[in-house]
């Protein structure tokens, strides 16, 4: 199956190399999509489990979906994703 997510703190190329890098690791989820104007997620997965799977790894990389809190220590992981994310490409 095929899902999105919108997500927050998404800003830039090296956001988007973090979260590809990251999602990539987790086993049943593959064709995963960045969009970066619409800060969207979109990825196929296997079952609900691994769905719920790539929301938790977006909120600890400090990208959580829009219904859930964005507090400083969201943001902050995001700064470092993205940084992160710049230096490995």
């Amino acid at each position: 199956m095929k899902t999105s997510i919108l997500v927050q703190n998404l800003k830039c190329g090296g956001c988007a190399h973090t979260i590809t890098t990251k999602l990539s690791e987790i086993e049943n989820i593959s064709d995963i999509n960045i969009d970066v104007e619409e800060s969207k997620v979109s990825f196929k997965y296997t079952n609900e489990a691994d769905a719920f799977a790539v929301k938790d790894k977006l909120k600890t990389l400090g990208y959580p979906s829009v219904d859930d809190n964005n507090n400083i220590v969201s943001k902050a992981k995001s700064f470092v994703s993205c940084a992160t994310g710049k230096l490995s490409t």
